[in-house]
């Protein structure tokens, strides 16, 4: 007796449109649209000054555009997929997604063009990006009742508020306001990076690092947001010196946390390395702020503007360097390995750091500035040159997202 066999029919299951796939989580579109504005405003801000025309003024848009236009992009990027990871619930995808994106490119262009009414639109816009974001990560943290990522909630919101604090004094020109919310703004976004860092860092060290125990730090970690959290209200109060003895105290747990987490165990691990070293200048950073609100005078041309760029460039920037080539490979169904021109955009991002400091240390503000904005745009082109294509692509294990 014959038995027949029915071959199975071809799957009818269409693969995602582009729509579908860049707009699946919130990393696809603004990794590749940060990390592209990452580069073109240094361009702009360095080699091209007097394309900048906005209402803000070349200087306090270059300040804004790399806290709120980069940084806090990255920031809200991440969050809107990890939160995904934490709870179950997705917060933001197609439609939804895109109209967020939008609003974020309404800004950065309204930015550029002079006068009042594009500013407003411009800002109005932004207000709306960090809000949408927000109110996603709000519904599905507070939904699935994830008690512990409450606080990152209204850091993101907290990080809105300080940007609409910025933008409202600069529209009534009020230069003391601007560098207060853009403090409390840059330490807002320290207790997040200080909060996602001491979380992952660990989290992917256990698992890469074989036979090595890494402590994970839950009490010191809460101490340190607290502190954060309590350094930043002294801060809104104006209440500068007790605010530095609070950031020595925090810098002193960041780095605790960081020689107890094994750095010489991953020094041949450059996923893991280049996360060691930004917590590390994130740390150094801190330290540098401390001085500057004790208005303790250093024997150097660097304040106030070190431990900004210290913080922008050594703690956020490299550290999201970091997280936008390892979250995006693990979240597209890559192995986690560091190629080449990853590794070369880890080495540039920190040589950007020192070239910074050195044209703050010796004031020759142009050589050191254009080759720091040179090896910074450069890190930025190998990450687009090579994720471009990745975020921009379904997944290659074909699941969802």
């Amino acid at each position: 007796m014959l038995i027949q066999v029915d071959m199975p029919s071809p799957s009818k299951k269409k693969p995602p449109s582009f729509f579908e796939t860049l707009f699946a989580f919130g990393f696809r579109p603004l990794y590749l649209l940060s990390a592209f504005w990452a580069a073109f405003s240094v361009l702009l801000w360095v080699f091209a000054p007097h394309l900048i025309k906005g209402t803000m003024g070349s200087m306090y848009w270059h300040a804004h555009e790399m806290l709120w236009g980069f940084i806090a992009t990255i920031a809200v990027a991440f969050l809107l997929t990890a939160s995904a990871t934490w709870t179950g619930r997705h917060p933001s995808k197609g439609k939804h997604l895109a109209c967020i994106t939008a609003l974020w490119m309404v800004a950065r262009i309204g930015y550029l063009i002079p006068g009042q009414a594009a500013f407003i639109v411009a800002a109005i816009a932004e207000i709306g990006f960090f809000a949408m974001a927000a109110i996603a990560l709000a519904k599905v943290i507070f939904g699935a009742k994830s008690k512990q990522n409450y606080p990152v909630v209204f850091a993101l919101a907290g990080l809105g508020l300080a940007n609409v604090a910025y933008l409202l004094a600069i529209y009534q020109h009020g230069y003391h306001w601007i560098m207060k919310g853009y403090h409390i703004g840059l330490l807002l976004m320290a207790f997040i990076a200080l909060l996602v860092g001491r979380r992952v860092i660990p989290f992917f060290a256990s698992r890469r690092v074989q036979g090595v125990e890494i402590p994970r730090h839950e009490k010191s970690g809460k101490y340190q947001l607290i502190i954060t959290a309590l350094t930043i209200a002294l801060l809104v109060f104006g209440l500068y010196k007790i605010a530095a003895i609070a950031l020595v105290v925090l810098v002193a747990i960041t780095w605790f946390q960081l020689f107890q987490w094994k750095p010489m165990k991953v020094i041949h691990m450059p996923l893991l390395w280049v996360l060691y070293v930004s917590y590390f200048l994130l740390g150094l950073g801190l330290l540098f702020a401390a001085l500057y609100f004790a208005e303790i005078q250093l024997s150097m041309n660097l304040r106030p503007a070190a431990f900004v760029h210290i913080i922008g460039m050594g703690g956020f920037a490299v550290m999201i360097m970091g997280m936008i080539t390892r979250t995006a490979l693990g979240h597209t169904g890559r192995p986690l390995e560091a190629s080449r021109l990853m590794v070369a955009s880890y080495v540039l991002m920190i040589l950007a750091v020192i070239f910074r400091l050195i044209a703050l240390w010796t004031g020759n503000a142009m050589g050191s500035l254009h080759l720091t904005a040179s090896v910074w745009i450069l890190a930025f082109i190998f990450y687009l040159w090579q994720f471009t294509p990745i975020l921009t692509s379904p997944r290659v294990d074909g699941k969802p997202g």
